[in-house]
């Protein structure tokens, strides 16, 4: 999935840890063959070769996540889309060359086919269809999400009681740590990414961090996320980092950057409103904002 995921098991036998590890590996290298971009086979690409021609027939798994990918979408009122594939990656490259953004017409035409709404499903004949041809999807801000939950399920099923799934810093925990106590979970400070900005108490919980500190621009002295509004075609401003903490590790990532696109008071609002889901936001200027129920330590 071009990250890299580490998995931690507490047990007493090593050698069953290690056969139950292989066997998340090997869940999440399905999963990985259904979901990726980098292979002419797989589910995603064949749905969007079909784009504006075609409905194309689907995995029961595959259905499902592109339903609940739609739903986040509503929810989010657009600032989370699956769709987004059909973005030009020229227009921002997001590395010291950038010099300047593209201006605003050049922007809305190059998100002119991401709209969730466009997607065709037809849970009868389990197929999927792109309205407009060119449209893409991707799977890029739910996927790891997901093989990280499952990855879990796996190691329950063979009798796993605590441990972690790390999917590049998108990470679910359950148990307890050896010693009996919860899972100490840092927050990266968005300047010095090795550094704990802050930490968290959290088991049987997911955390997941969207931030602007690992690629960004800086243009006239303002710096720039690689998040780009949906909307608009452009790069949002103002949040260095939003992490989102709730039970699964799938939502959690599919809600970090929408948050960040959406801003601080309306992302805020929205997980306030929303059960058994945190928020940790720091802002450019190191200011720390959090969702009403949430208690961290510095």
């Amino acid at each position: 999935m071009g990250n890299r995921f580490e998995i931690s098991v507490v047990g007493d036998d090593g050698q069953w840890a290690a056969k139950c590890i292989d066997q998340a590996v090997a869940e999440i290298s399905r999963i990985e063959k259904l979901l990726t971009t980098f292979s002419d086979d797989s589910q995603t690409n064949q749905i969007n070769a079909a784009a504006g021609i075609k409905p194309v027939k689907i995995d029961h798994e595959v259905f499902q996540l592109i339903q609940r990918s739609l739903r986040i979408s509503e929810l989010t009122q657009g600032a989370f889309d699956i769709t987004y594939g059909s973005i030009d990656k020229s227009l921002w490259n997001f590395d010291v060359n950038m010099k300047s953004l593209p201006n605003a017409e050049t922007a809305r035409n190059a998100v002119r086919l991401i709209n969730y709404k466009n997607v065709i499903m037809d849970s009868d004949h389990m197929t999927v269809m792109l309205k407009e041809k060119g449209m893409r999807i991707g799977f890029g801000g739910i996927g790891k999400g997901y093989a990280a939950d499952r990855a879990k399920a796996i190691l329950q099923q063979n009798g796993v009681n605590s441990g972690i799934v790390n999917a590049a810093g998108d990470l679910i925990t359950w148990g307890t740590q050896p010693n009996g106590k919860p899972w100490t979970i840092a927050i990266a400070d968005p300047n010095k990414q090795m550094t704990p900005f802050s930490t968290l108490n959290i088991s049987d919980m997911a955390i997941a961090t969207s931030g602007n500190y690992e690629k960004y621009a800086v243009i006239n002295g303002k710096k720039y996320s690689h998040t780009i509004d949906p909307k608009t075609g452009l790069p949002v401003t103002g949040i260095k980092s939003v992490s989102i903490i709730c039970p699964s590790a799938e939502f959690a990532d599919a809600m970090a950057t929408p948050v960040t696109v959406m801003g601080i008071s309306v992302g805020l609002d929205l997980v306030n409103q929303l059960q058994q889901l945190a928020c940790v936001i720091i802002d450019d200027n190191n200011r720390l904002y959090t969702s009403s129920n949430i208690n961290i330590k510095n």
